[in-house]
């Protein structure tokens, strides 16, 4: 790799800091990094877990139904990579750029996504139970089916995206502020759900230090 320059968000001779310890893993990755470690990195059903990849270029990689259970991905670059299904429990994607990932029937369990650029991100049916999405970028966005019960979404920017999620008590919202499409399910603490959306989500929200504008659905109203 002497010599090469890596793509945005990557630096000069990246190594990992730590690799996987599935022996299959190690060798795709050792593979990769031969050949420069640029992106188009093909780990599909692959366990990564409790590596640490921070600041890697991943950009139109493959990383579905692949595990990276408490994996380091801090500051890497997804740009549009495919993880659908792949397991992020407890994973550390600090500021990192997920642009147009894939992330469909993905586990974001216990996630750390503070400050991380979903723009144009899909997730459905995603598990981000407990997730931490403090500061994120979250912007034309879909998510839909997501569970967000106990996750931190404080401070986290979102513009027109569909937003067809599911809250709890223990959900923060303190400083989210943007636009989304609703409406949303929200849990009580006695885990009863009901819908909302509309001026009810805004004042949600409100609430709870946060400031949502909700959009008409395009031919509907915005509770649709």
């Amino acid at each position: 790799m002497a010599g090469k320059t890596m793509s945005s968000g990557t630096r000069r001779n990246w190594a990992p800091r730590a690799l996987p310890a599935d022996p299959q893993a190690t060798a795709r990755l050792r593979e990769w990094l031969q050949s420069g470690a640029e992106g188009k990195l093909d780990v599909i059903g692959l366990d990564l877990s409790n590596s640490d990849l921070s600041g890697g270029n991943f950009s139109e990689s493959w990383f579905s139904d692949a595990k990276l259970v408490g994996a380091k991905l801090a500051g890497a670059d997804f740009y549009r990579s495919d993880a659908e299904g792949a397991d992020f429990s407890g994973a550390d994607l600090t500021q990192a750029s997920l642009v147009r990932v894939n992330f469909d029937d993905a586990v974001l369990r216990g996630t750390v996504l503070d400050g991380a650029d979903l723009v144009k991100a899909s997730l459905y049916d995603v598990d981000a139970t407990a997730a931490s999405l403090r500061g994120a970028r979250i912007l034309g966005a879909s998510l839909i089916g997501v569970d967000f019960r106990g996750a931190d979404l404080s401070h986290a920017v979102l513009q027109e995206n569909s937003f067809k999620v599911t809250v709890d008590h223990l959900t923060k919202v303190e400083g989210l502020s943007g636009t989304v499409f609703g409406p949303v399910q929200a849990m009580d603490d006695q885990g009863v759900s009901r819908e909302i959306g509309g001026a009810e989500l805004e004042r949600w929200v409100s609430e709870r230090g946060g400031s949502l504008q909700v959009l008409p659905v395009p031919g509907g109203t915005r509770d649709a």
